[in-house]
């Protein structure tokens, strides 16, 4: 039993000294590093940069509607100058993962006046 322990914590020191071999930390250089500006003579060296044509604006063609029709409104058609909307309204059951709930439910339709 002794010697088992001995041999498993034998192989850890040695997994663990080679681990942390490898995270040694790197050394830095000792010389100076100094920065130098460039000079006329080296920019004129470089390749002039060259610009790209301009692209003409995107068209974006917009096409007007008939008549303004509002989102909540089905059927989306237009039933006439004297129609009436008609609301039926009441509640409903919903199954949903925290258990049933009770919902309001809505539905309109347009009726000729």
């Amino acid at each position: 039993m002794m010697i088992g322990k001995l041999a498993i914590s034998g192989v850890l020191a040695t997994a663990f000294s080679l681990l942390m071999a490898g995270a040694m930390a790197q050394t830095a250089s000792q010389s100076p590093r100094v920065a130098q500006a460039l000079t006329a003579d080296d920019l004129a060296a470089r390749p002039p940069v060259v610009a790209r044509p301009a692209r003409p604006p995107r068209r974006v063609r917009v096409y007007p509607r008939d008549q303004a029709q509002p989102d909540d409104v089905y059927p989306r058609y237009y039933p006439g100058p004297n129609a009436v909307r008609v609301c039926n309204a009441s509640y409903a059951q919903e199954y949903r993962p925290s258990g049933t709930v009770i919902v309001p439910h809505m539905t309109c339709v347009w009726r000729r006046g």
